[in-house]
C-alpha cells in the first residue's frame, strides 16, 4: 500500500501520528527537524548538565566517605540506604522526561535519531549506582549534540565520556607494562577495546583480529575515571608504551602526550567499513531489517564525499527513492509502540508532570501530589495514591520493563535488538494487547474507534483493519484493536 509522504515520514521516521502536530512532507523537512531538535533543551537531566554533575559528585563522595567509614568499623547504612534512593529517583524521574519528550515532541526525527545513537553506543544505567545518574548525561552532553556533525566528533564524544569508561571497565584497564603494571601486577581489560571495533566502528566480520583488539586496548590503557569528580582523565602511570599496532597503523606515543587513543579513534572512523557499518545499521533501522545494497552505496558514498558528516549520510538515506516506498517492513521496538499510542491518544504534557510528581516517592509510592491532596482534605486515601502511581507505572516505565525495552538499561553492549524476529513472540504481543488496553480503558473513553483509527493511522489502515474496528462492540475493544493491528506495530 503506497502511503502519502506526511503518513509515511511521521511513522517511518518519526513516533508516529498526534493530532495538532503537522508531519514533515519530505527529506527536507525531515532534515529541517534536526537543527531544530537540537536547539530544544532536553528534558533531562531534570536539573541541568551542571546541576546534574553537581548532584551526581555529592552523592557519591557521600557514598565514598560512607564505605571508607564501614572500612574503619563505623558503618552507615542510612547514608547507603538515602543515595541509594536517591540515585534511584533521579533515575526515574529522568527516564519518565525521556518517554514525556518523545511524546511531546514535534520533531520526531531528531528523537528517533538520539534514541539510535544512545543505543549504538550503549550503556546501561544498572551498571553501578553512578550510572543511574550519568547516563542521561551522557545522552544529553555526548549524543545529542554531536549526531548530526562528522561521525569522529560523536565517535570521540561518546567513547571518552565518563559512562562509557565505566560501563565497560575502561577504568579497571592497566597496561602490564606500564609503571603501575609492574608495581601492583593489575591486568589489561578488553571490554572497550572489543566494542570499539565490533560495534561502535567497523562491525562484526570485518577482518580485524584478536592482535588488534589487544592492541587497540593496550592504547586506550591510561584513560580512566576520577572517582570523585567523574570527569574523564589520563594516567600516564596506567598507560602502555608504544609502538602498537591496529589495523596497519602504530601507535606509539613517541612525544608522552598520551593523545595515541584520539589517534586511534580518528583512524577508525575514517576506516571505510566504518561507514559501510554505520550506514548499513541506519538504514536497517528506518527503512527494512535487511537494506537493499543500493541505498547502503548511496548512503557509504555521501558518508566518503563529506568525510563522514552524519546530517549528509541521512540526506542520502532519505532522498533515496526506496526511503519512501514499501512501508509497514520494520517492527516498532516497545519504547517507539507506546510512544506511538501516547501520542495518537493526543496526551497533554500535564499529564507527564503529574506522572513525575506521583513517581518521586517511591517506597511508599505516594508522591507529593497524592500527599498535598491528602493534606488539603480532598479525600484521596493512601491506598488510592498507590493505586494510581501503580497504574502510573504500568503504562509507562514498569511496561516497558515488562515488553524488554527499559530504558538506558540495555542488555548487553550491543543494545537492544532491532529486528521483527526480536519483537514478534506471543509473550510480546499480550504485552502489547494488555498495555491498549489499560491506555485505553483510562484514557479513550469518550473516543470513537473508527476517529482514532484515522488519527493514529490515516490512510496506512488496511481496509480489513478498517472492517475489524467498524465492527467492535464498544470503544474500549475498538481503541486496543486500533494499537493492537498489524499497521500500528509497524513503520
Amino acid at each position: 500500500m503506497a502511503l502519502a509522504n506526511p503518513t509515511l515520514a511521521a511513522i517511518r521516521y518519526g513516533y508516529g501520528l498526534r493530532p495538532g502536530q503537522k508531519p514533515a512532507t519530505d527529506a527536507d523537512a525531515l532534515l529541517a527537524q534536526l537543527k531544530a531538535g537540537a536547539a530544544q533543551k532536553p528534558r533531562f537531566p531534570r536539573e541541568g548538565i551542571v546541576g546534574r554533575k553537581e548532584a551526581a559528585t555529592r552523592i557519591v563522595s557521600l557514598r565514598a566517605a560512607e564505605a571508607k567509614a564501614a572500612k574503619e568499623g563505623k558503618p552507615n547504612e542510612a547514608i547507603r540506604q538515602q543515595t541509594q534512593k536517591e540515585a534511584q529517583q533521579i533515575y526515574r524521574q529522568d527516564a519518565m522526561a525521556r518517554l514525556s519528550q518523545a511524546v511531546q515532541s514535534p520533531y520526531g526525527f531528531y528523537e528517533r535519531l538520539a534514541c539510535f545513537w544512545v543505543d549504538h553506543f550503549s550503556v546501561s544505567a544498572l551498571k553501578s549506582l553512578p550510572m543511574r545518574m550519568l547516563v542521561p548525561l551522557y545522552e544529553a552532553q555526548a549524543i545529542r549534540p554531536n549526531m548530526t556533525g562528522p561521525f569522529r566528533q560523536l565517535l570521540q564524544a561518546s567513547i571518552l565520556n565518563p559512562a562509557m569508561l565505566i560501563y565497560l571497565d575502561q577504568d579497571q584497564s592497566v597496561g602490564p607494562d606500564s609503571p603501575a603494571g609492574r608495581r601492583n601486577g593489575r591486568g589489561l581489560n578488553e571490554n572497550l577495546g572489543r566494542e570499539l571495533l565490533e560495534l561502535h566502528t567497523l562491525g562484526a566480520g570485518s577482518g580485524y583480529t584478536q592482535d588488534d583488539v589487544r592492541n587497540a586496548a593496550l592504547v586506550l590503557t591510561g584513560l580512566s575515571v576520577d572517582n570523585r569528580s567523574l570527569e574523564v582523565v589520563f594516567r600516564p602511570r596506567f598507560a602502555q608504551e608504544g609502538p602498537l599496532a591496529v589495523l596497519g597503523h602504530s601507535y606509539d606515543d613517541d612525544e608522552g602526550s598520551g593523545q595515541d587513543h584520539l589517534l586511534l579513534l580518528d583512524d577508525l572512523a575514517a576506516n571505510p567499513k566504518t561507514a559501510q557499518h554505520i550506514c548499513r545499521k541506519l538504514a536497517a533501522h528506518f527503512i527494512t531489517d535487511d537494506p537493499p545494497q543500493d541505498i547502503v552505496s548511496a548512503m557509504t558514498g555521501a558518508w566518503q564525499e563529506s568525510n563522514g558528516n552524519l546530517t549528509e549520510v541521512y540526506r542520502a538515506m532519505l532522498t533515496h527513492p526506496r526511503a519512501w516506498s514499501d512501508p509497514g517492513q520494520k517492527v516498532k521496538q516497545p519504547f517507539d509502540f507506546i510512544v506511538s499510542g501516547l501520542r495518537a491518544l493526543d496526551l497533554p504534557d500535564e499529564s507527564f508532570t503529574t506522572v513525575l510528581q506521583d513517581m518521586d516517592d517511591e517506597d511508599n509510592k505516594v508522591g507529593p501530589v497524592g500527599k498535598a491532596m491528602q493534606m488539603a482534605g480532598v479525600g484521596v486515601s493512601q491506598e488510592e495514591a498507590r493505586r494510581r502511581a501503580g497504574r502510573t507505572n504500568a503504562l509507562t516505565l514498569g511496561a516497558l520493563q515488562r515488553m524488554g525495552q527499559p530504558i538506558w538499561q540495555p542488555s548487553s553492549p550491543a543494545g537492544f535488538p532491532d529486528t521483527a524476529n526480536a519483537w514478534l513472540s506471543a509473550s510480546q504481543l499480550s504485552e502489547r494487547i494488555a498495555w491498549a488496553r489499560m491506555v485505553a480503558r483510562i484514557f479513550g473513553q469518550k473516543r470513537e474507534p473508527m476517529d482514532f483509527l484515522d488519527v493514529a493511522l490515516a490512510e496506512a489502515a488496511s481496509p480489513q483493519t478498517r472492517k475489524i474496528i467498524s465492527q467492535a462492540p464498544n470503544r474500549i475493544h475498538g481503541l486496543t484493536m486500533v494499537m493492537a493491528s498489524p499497521e500500528f506495530n509497524r513503520r
